[in-house]
C-alpha cells in the first residue's frame, strides 16, 4: 500500500503542481527563504513577498548586510515578525559561522535561528535532496486521513506518530520531488474542508474515506481563548512632524514603529488631560479621534483609538520626531498603515 501512495502520489503531482520560483532553481538560499515566508501564511499571499526579497536581496550576503528596520519594512504586512528578525539573524549566522554558505546537512540547518525540524527537513530534502520527511500541517492532513488517525495532533503522542508515518512514506529515491508533492497534495486535493474526494487518486487507499471520517480529521483540541486589548494612539503633529516610537521585540509587532501607544482596559475615549499625563506633551488642539474596527490577530483583537493631535514645540530628547513625508519609511504595523490609507494624517478626515 505504501508503495501505491507513493506512485500515486508522484503521478499527481506532476500533473498538478504550481509553478513557484524556488521550485524552478531550488537554490538553498531561495528554499530557505521562502519556507521562513510561508510559515503562517498561504502561498498566494507569500509569493509577492518571496519576489520582493529575492529582487532586494538575490543572495544570503546581501540579506546580512541589509539594516534590520530595512528588512522590516519589506515584510510589513506579513504578520508574526519574529520570523523577519530571526530571517536577518539567521543571514548573519551563515556569513560568520558557515563562511557565507548555506549549511548543506539538516544538522547544521537547525541551528539557523527560526528554523525547526520541519523547515531543516524541508530545506535538507528540497535543496540537497537529503532523505527527510517533512510534516507540517498539509502533511499532518494527508498523513491522518489516509491513515485514519483519530487522535488530536495537539498531542505530542499523535505526531510522533504522523512523523513516524511520513518517515515510512518517504520516496528515499527522490525525497525532494516526494515532500513537494505530499505538501501540494495538501495545499490543492486533500484540503481542510471539502475535499473532492471523487477525484482523489489515493481514495482506494484512504482510511478516513472508507470510515466516512474525512471531515473529522484531523482532529484539533479546542481552540486558545481569544484575548481582547484596547490600543490608544496619540498622532501628535508639530511643525511638520510626528511622534514615532519603536515597539520591543517581546509582545506583537515586535521592532516596528508606532505613535506614541496607551494600552489600558477599555474601549472608551480618553480625555486630553489623560493624553497629557501619559506624555510629555503640551496639547494645542484635539482636531479628530477616531474608533477603528477590530483587528484581529492569531490570538488577540485589537481595538484601537487614534487621536488626531496638534502639540506644542517637543523638548523631550526621549521623544522621537519624523518628518510626515517620512513616515512611510519606517515599517509599520498593518493596523496603522491601514488606517493611514483612509485617514489623513493631519486632520484625521476620511480620505474617501
Amino acid at each position: 500500500m505504501i508503495e501505491v501512495m507513493r506512485n500515486e502520489l508522484s503521478k499527481w503531482y506532476q500533473k498538478h503542481k504550481r509553478t513557484l520560483p524556488w521550485r524552478s532553481e531550488p537554490q538553498p538560499y531561495f528554499v530557505w527563504l521562502s519556507e521562513i515566508i510561508l510559515q503562517q501564511t498561504r502561498v498566494e499571499q507569500g509569493l509577492s513577498y518571496f519576489n520582493k526579497f529575492a529582487e532586494a536581496y538575490p543572495n544570503i550576503e546581501g540579506l546580512a548586510k541589509a539594516d534590520l528596520d530595512e528588512v522590516l519594512k519589506l515584510w510589513q504586512g506579513l504578520g508574526y515578525y519574529s520570523r523577519a528578525r530571526n530571517l536577518h539573524f539567521a543571514a548573519n549566522q551563515v556569513m560568520n559561522e558557515f563562511e557565507g554558505k548555506f549549511p548543506s546537512t539538516y544538522d547544521d540547518i537547525l541551528k539557523l535561528k527560526g528554523v525547526g525540524s520541519y523547515t531543516a527537513a524541508a530545506i535538507s530534502s528540497i535543496a540537497y535532496n537529503q532523505p527527510h520527511a517533512v510534516v507540517d500541517g498539509n502533511v499532518i492532513r494527508v498523513i491522518t486521513r489516509l491513515f485514519g488517525i483519530s487522535e488530536s495532533v495537539n498531542q505530542s503522542a499523535t505526531l510522533k506518530k504522523i512523523q513516524a508515518l511520513a518517515d515510512e512514506l518517504l520516496n528515499e529515491l527522490n525525497p525532494s520531488e516526494h515532500n513537494q508533492a505530499m505538501m501540494e497534495f495538501g495545499a490543492l486535493q486533500c484540503v481542510p474542508k471539502n475535499p473532492n474526494c471523487e477525484v482523489c487518486p489515493l481514495a482506494i487507499v484512504c482510511l478516513a474515506r472508507a470510515n466516512g471520517t474525512v471531515s473529522g480529521i484531523p482532529l484539533k483540541d479546542k481552540k486558545i481563548k481569544r484575548r481582547a486589548r484596547y490600543f490608544h494612539y496619540i498622532i501628535a503633529i508639530n511643525n511638520g512632524k510626528v511622534i514615532i516610537s519603536q515597539r520591543g521585540t517581546n509582545d506583537i509587532w515586535g521592532g516596528l514603529f508606532e505613535f506614541p501607544l496607551i494600552e489600558n482596559d477599555s474601549v472608551d475615549f480618553l480625555t486630553p488631560s489623560q493624553l497629557e499625563s501619559s506624555f510629555p506633551i503640551s496639547i494645542k488642539s484635539l482636531l479628530k479621534v477616531h474608533s477603528e474596527k477590530k483587528h484581529v490577530l492569531s490570538h488577540q483583537d485589537i481595538h484601537a483609538n487614534f487621536y488626531h493631535l496638534e502639540i506644542d514645540n517637543v523638548n523631550d530628547e526621549k521623544l522621537n520626531l519624523v518628518a510626515l513625508s517620512d513616515l512611510h519609511t519606517f515599517a509599520l504595523p498593518r493596523l496603522i498603515d491601514r488606517y493611514l490609507e483612509n485617514h489623513d494624517l493631519i486632520s484625521g478626515e476620511n480620505r474617501h
